[in-house]
């Protein structure tokens, strides 16, 4: 079906194209009834702007920044493909960066370092505070921020990670589970704020009526296989051994999974291990890797969408989505036995 023109919507609006105009780009001498009945006219033909046609017109890049500390992070896999495309179907480039100290991250050929001029952004949730965002977008540039944070002035898509977690601990127990250990707060921000998956782990763990051991609750300083291997083995060096663990990525998951087999315990029958991602690594390991899955499709197109939103009508109240969620049970957490 043929996307919906301008001189449609003001048909249907009973006004004039340059009204219509006036109305998107939100000049302020448009009567309170013109501007309700332009806005019930786009709903109701779901009239969506030419980005591209109106980036050449206003002097717009047509570029979106994604904004991530590692784009090869496994809690959003494949994020940057899903971004790429979702763009596209708007008229919209996107500059891809990795943001911060460590990054891994390799950069599609033909995309752009941030540092260009860019119309909007997207945002890693820990990346939001960061000073170098600040010499990196102009203001009043639209920001859509990938993950739970407590900024309410912008617009978020994140799952409901603290509900992930508590799925992922009720997995546990229902498969046998009675000594929970987690493995990835992160130690330079869980004293200030702790992360929604160590309060999703803390209040299942409480509801399951457990009591974990002193040093359950791992910290580590990255995502990275060694992160979990290193916090694993701590675990399995106390008096109390966990028999179950909850890992906040797959990378960490399956870094313990290694430390468990080195030690000679078996996974599951003596220590089962859940991720988060569903990567393609953790599908093919052995033994395959339980994990939570988050909808990357969903996020990325409902980020887009709010950009082009922003782009095409101008501010508005911010807005949360959150992304659907599913545990996938796996051969790491078969029954104990």
């Amino acid at each position: 079906m043929a996307a919906t023109r301008l001189k449609e919507v003001a048909a249907f609006a009973r006004v004039s194209v340059k009204t219509v105009s006036n109305v998107i780009n939100d000049y302020p001498h448009v009567s309170a009834d013109v501007r309700r009945r332009v806005q019930d006219a786009i709903k109701e033909l779901n009239y969506r702007p030419n980005l591209a046609a109106r980036a050449l017109r206003s002097g717009r890049t047509g570029l979106v920044a994604l904004l991530a500390r590692d784009l090869d992070t496994t809690c959003l896999p494949g994020l940057t493909g899903h971004v790429i495309r979702a763009a596209s179907a708007h008229g919209l480039r996107v500059a891809v960066n990795p943001f911060g100290p460590g990054t891994r991250a390799t950069i599609p050929p033909g995309y752009a370092d941030v540092s260009l001029r860019v119309d909007a952004a997207l945002v890693d949730a820990d990346l939001i505070s960061h000073a170098r965002l600040a010499t990196n977008l102009t203001a009043g540039t639209p920001v859509v921020v990938l993950g739970e944070t407590s900024h309410a002035h912008y617009d978020h898509v994140h799952p409901d990670a603290a509900q992930a977690a508590r799925d992922a601990v009720n997995h546990l127990v229902h498969t046998g589970r009675r000594h929970i250990a987690a493995i990835g707060a992160r130690s330079d921000t869980d004293r200030r704020a702790p992360h929604p998956y160590t309060l999703g782990y803390e209040q299942a763990v409480h509801r399951a009526g457990l009591r974990p051991a002193i040093g359950f609750l791992q910290t580590t300083t990255d995502t990275r296989h060694e992160d979990g291997y290193r916090a694993a083995r701590n675990l399995f060096a106390q008096e109390q051994r966990p028999d179950g663990i909850f890992c906040y990525d797959d990378r960490i998951a399956i870094g313990a999974i290694r430390a468990a087999i080195d030690i000679g315990l078996r996974v599951p029958q003596d220590v089962a291990v859940v991720g988060v991602g569903d990567t393609e690594e953790g599908r093919y390991s052995r033994p395959t890797l339980t994990s939570v899955c988050v909808d990357v499709a969903f996020v990325a197109r409902e980020a887009l969408d709010l950009i082009a939103t922003r782009l095409g009508f101008g501010a508005g109240p911010p807005v949360r989505l959150v992304a659907p969620h599913a545990v996938l049970p796996r051969e790491s957490t078969g029954p104990t036995g």
